[in-house]
């Protein structure tokens, strides 16, 4: 109330009447419901929704689709990684019998060069 000035009642009350006719005013002055240009911001409004949810709707299927695609690659990644794991243990076992086998022909030999000693130390006797 910068503007306070020492007024009567009377006067008071007028002021007041009139901002409540200004308010009334305003209020009347608004568009209705039914008016052409609140019907058209209103579609307006509605097909920016629309278009929103759409777009919101694509972003969730790509990130659906980009997470499904990277699963996939990983699935692959750890098949890959399994099949080489099996082809590993595969070669290890491989190795494992042929040096078993290496050694069995070693002991073979080492047997045979006893004997053959022993044989020989026989025969000098």
């Amino acid at each position: 109330m910068s503007d306070y000035k020492d007024q009567d009642f009377k006067a008071r009350l007028t002021v007041a009447a009139n901002a409540k006719k200004a308010m009334l005013e305003r209020f009347r002055a608004k568009p209705r419901l039914d008016d052409p240009a609140v019907v058209e911001r209103g579609a307006a409004r509605q097909a920016i929704s629309v278009a929103r949810e759409a777009r919101r709707a694509a972003r969730k299927a790509a990130r659906a689709e980009e997470a499904a695609r990277l699963a996939a690659e990983q699935a692959a990644k750890d098949t890959a990684a399994a099949r080489e794991a099996a082809e590993q243990a595969a070669r290890g076992a491989e190795l494992k019998a042929e040096e078993a086998a290496r050694e069995k022909l070693l002991e073979a030999e080492r047997k045979a060069a006893r004997d053959a000693r022993y044989a020989a130390r026989k025969a000098r006797r």
